[in-house]
């Protein structure tokens, strides 16, 4: 017992020194991954985009097309930055990136209003920039709509009607949204949860299978295994007992800096919080020791953890509903980590619900940790025996 606690802490802290030796570990282990939490949380810490460029093309030059651009540019959402005087010249800023859209007032829309002619009000909006596109299709939308309700309030106060009669005529249906657990809608609650563990998830496969390859890279895999008794279970665990410290520790971090400093809305406990944090850790770090089982190459296993792990920005769920892709892909979808984490996030953190509905993927996870288990004597047989050639 104690000859085997002695050889724990010795490779652990051989280990540790690999680590403050070599820049690249810091690099990636602390510098990048803390770069990643405080850009990604910075870059939308209005919650939204505010203020987005917009031109217009007003020919009418009315006072109604006038008022029209001036509610346009009071949206939030909105800056009105140019005006042109034709649809070739806004077509090409848009092109080029000065606006991300602009609304066409052809002449003669005021006095077709007003004589009932329904005019056509066009606007163009770079649907490119999913974002964008859609807050500022939405506000495109209401102005459009904006006018003709206009007039048909005037022509009906002159008719003698009520505001409140007016009122219900212009929309019979008020809609009264409430929406829960993120009422400010704010996009960062959204895309900083999700984005900043998956790509620290991208560095603890990256560094896992890099950790193992380079042993052998420079001849050092059977000297690893001979200061761990030539166990691999013991060879594995001083390897990466400081780094699953450490990455658990930017992980924690992360949750801090999001859901205590930022104030992310959560519905769970601090201690949910952790334990899924560490999971996460344990999964991505077993999920690159079991790809360097399986491709027991430097090279290979790290191009493989780096696609996988870029697949996860996709496949989680992140940018596309699961429910809503193809069957073969729904099934894909387990086998990737942070599609799990996603799970739980939107389940218990997000939504506040229990443990019962997301067992399911706390399993998957743990699975993924235990992985290493079935490439073990792999990995020890190709430790002894394999030439590293570059």
């Amino acid at each position: 017992m104690k000859r085997t606690l002695r050889t724990f802490l010795v490779g652990s802290w051989i280990g540790l020194k690999n680590i403050v030796r070599h820049p690249l570990y810091w690099f990636c282990m602390l510098l990048l991954p803390l770069f990643i939490i405080f850009f990604f949380t910075d870059l939308m810490k209005s919650g939204i985009p505010e203020e987005m460029p917009v031109g217009v093309v007003d020919l009418d030059n009315s006072a109604m097309s006038r008022k029209l651009i001036r509610n346009l540019d009071a949206y939030q959402n909105t800056k009105v930055v140019a005006r042109f005087p034709n649809v070739r010249e806004a077509r090409k800023a848009m092109q080029q990136g000065k606006i991300y859209a602009f609304m066409y007032f052809p002449k003669g829309t005021e006095e077709d209003l007003l004589s009932s002619r329904q005019p056509k009000i066009s606007f163009y909006y770079n649907a490119s920039i999913l974002l964008a596109g859609s807050l500022l299709y939405k506000d495109l939308r209401a102005i459009s709509t904006l006018g003709s309700a206009g007039v048909g309030a005037a022509k009906m106060s002159a008719m003698g009607l009520t505001p409140q009669q007016i009122q219900a005529f212009l929309q019979p249906i008020i809609i009264d949204a409430h929406p829960l657990n993120n009422p400010s809608l704010n996009y960062n609650v959204y895309l900083s949860t999700t984005m900043i563990p998956i790509c620290l998830s991208l560095f603890i496969v990256l560094v896992t299978a890099h950790c193992i390859g380079v042993e052998m890279k420079f001849g050092e895999a059977q000297k690893w295994l001979e200061r761990s008794d030539n166990s691999i279970v013991m060879a594995l665990a001083t390897k990466f007992v400081s780094h699953t410290i450490i990455f658990t520790l930017v992980m924690w971090f992360s949750m801090y800096w999001m859901f205590g400093h930022l104030g992310f809305p959560h519905l769970c406990s601090t201690g949910f919080l952790m334990l899924e944090g560490l999971l996460v850790v344990l999964a991505s770090q077993g999920f690159g020791i079991f790809v360097f089982g399986i491709f027991p190459s430097l090279r290979m296993s790290m191009s493989i953890c780096a696609l996988w792990a870029v697949l996860s920005f996709s496949i989680s769920g992140f940018t596309f509903p699961v429910d809503y892709m193809d069957a073969p892909l729904r099934m894909l979808s387990w086998m990737f980590p942070m599609r799990h984490h996603f799970m739980i996030y939107q389940i218990n953190i997000l939504n506040g619900f229990s443990l019962y509905y997301s067992w399911s993927h706390v399993m998957a996870l743990i699975i993924y940790t235990l992985l290493p288990l079935a490439v073990l004597m792999r990995i020890k047989h190709v430790l002894n025996k394999y030439v590293y050639l570059p």
